[in-house]
């Protein structure tokens, strides 16, 4: 492996693909006429949105249909084509558990799109959330799209070698993980939680990363984007307390991103492989001779070479959309709707955030139990926390609600839905508890934070 032996062609082959990677997932630019920045990726799912997003619901639909559709022929008839296609057939031959939950999201997408049987399913607040023209699966299915398509690009020449072999000797020892999930974070920091998810889901299955890994970097690493952020902080009517609001949730999330992954249930993660598969080297060992750079650059200038073929690209490309429309669609649904449904129409989790009203006592939290109704709802979505505390006098109280929203992570309506989805090993009860201690954690930081602002 001596760079000297690559001609300009290899070095182009990994330079170009790899930049226009960065340009697309990870180049921040700002938003016209508004405050605040995005990537590339979401500008292009935006203009999709707005050109076709009133036909995506039907779309979605009908992706969802025919998803439990090879599902059942899958199951039952077991057709030859399926089964020697290992995408397809990994695709569509899920648990039975999986099987119902698909089922179910094809039920309430149609209840949804046809408005059918009772409002409590379809409404504005519930299944309406997720399936419609501005709704969660519409966003999905634009972002999947095109961070689908071009993700080959992060992944297939170089780009994430090069910086597993820069960034271990920082990624491993704070956060015990390669150096190449640095990636996955930038983009979701600056594009969106789901990009970050489907990075590492994908990174997991080609054995980059280990069970462990992968469902740190899934529940830790896929943070909500700036944009969101502005969002969030507007809706509960601080804006002006952004860089100091930006700065709570960046602490407190990596105060969590240090911490989780040491106590159980991540920790109990086992280091093994997708699929008992070989691992990949992740550039955590330095052969003799190599500088840090000079052996990342190397690994990528061979990476690129194996990967030259514009077809595999393309196909590698719609697989990652196929697998997200297809495999994800559904269980963002059934999940997503079943969660929103318990939140707008039960006082579950009211009920819930009972015990948390002592706790905002003690750390002296004004209206503490107008608060905490909002502690946990952030689990169904993560818009939820800041609706439900606009109604509260307290800027300090607001300010907290609006910082802990955002970096409790876990939500059902999109990161949650994606992170079962998907094949990261992580299973409803983890998502639970990790919730839970990213909710503990983060609101003792960030009350320290709110009381010397406010």
């Amino acid at each position: 492996m001596n760079q000297q032996r690559y001609p300009l062609v290899s070095h182009l082959r990994f330079i170009i693909p790899s930049l226009l990677g960065i340009i697309l997932f990870i180049i921040p630019i700002p938003l016209e006429g508004e405050d605040g920045i995005t990537i590339p990726i979401a500008l292009l799912s935006g203009w999709l949105q707005e050109q076709i997003g009133t036909f995506v619901p039907a779309i979605m639909t009908g992706l969802i249909l025919l998803t439990v559709l090879g599902t059942f022929i899958t199951k039952f008839a077991q057709p030859a084509f399926i089964k020697k296609s290992p995408f397809f057939h990994s695709l569509f031959n899920v648990p039975i558990v999986w099987v119902i939950v698909r089922v179910m999201g094809a039920v309430f997408a149609i209840m949804t799109l046809f408005k059918l049987g009772p409002e409590w399913v379809w409404s504005d607040a519930t299944g309406g959330l997720l399936l419609s023209a501005e709704g969660l699966l519409t966003i999905l299915f634009s972002v999947f799209l095109f961070a689908g398509l071009f993700l080959p690009l992060l992944l297939n020449f170089g780009l994430l070698e090069l910086f597993g072999a820069l960034l271990t000797k920082v990624m491993r020892p704070i956060f015990g993980l390669p150096g190449r999930s640095s990636i996955d974070c930038l983009a979701s920091w600056l594009g969106d939680g789901t990009i970050g998810v489907l990075l590492t889901s994908k990174q997991y299955e080609e054995g980059y990363y280990t069970k462990r890994d992968a469902a740190v970097i899934g529940t830790t690493f896929s943070v909500v984007s700036i944009t969101f952020c502005l969002v969030v902080i507007s809706e509960v009517g601080l804006g002006s307390y952004f860089i100091p609001f930006y700065a709570a949730v960046s602490l407190s999330g990596l105060v969590a991103a240090i911490v989780l992954p040491r106590i159980p249930p991540l920790s109990r993660k086992p280091d093994t492989y997708y699929n008992d598969q070989e691992g990949k080297d992740t550039m955590e060992v330095i052969p003799e001779g190599y500088t840090r750079f000079g052996y990342g650059y190397t690994s990528a200038l061979a990476q690129a070479k194996r990967n030259n073929s514009v077809t595999k690209f393309f196909a590698d490309g719609m697989k990652n959309v196929l697998d997200m429309w297809m495999g994800v669609a559904p269980i963002v649904m059934a999940i997503g709707t079943t969660a929103l449904i318990v939140a707008e129409n039960t006082p579950f989790f009211e009920w819930i955030g009972v015990p948390f009203i002592p706790i905002l006592e003690l750390l002296q939290i004004p209206e503490a139990e107008a608060a905490s109704k909002s502690i946990l709802v952030g689990f169904a979505d993560m818009f939820l926390p800041a609706i439900f505390a606009s109604g509260i006098e307290s800027e300090l109280t607001r300010f907290v609600i609006a910082s802990l929203s955002v970096t409790q992570l876990i939500y059902m309506s999109e990161v949650g839905g994606l992170l079962l989805g998907s094949k990261i090993p992580v299973d409803f009860k983890d998502l639970v508890i990790i919730f839970l201690q990213r909710t503990f954690l983060t609101l003792l930081i960030i009350v320290a934070i709110a009381h010397m602002i406010f």
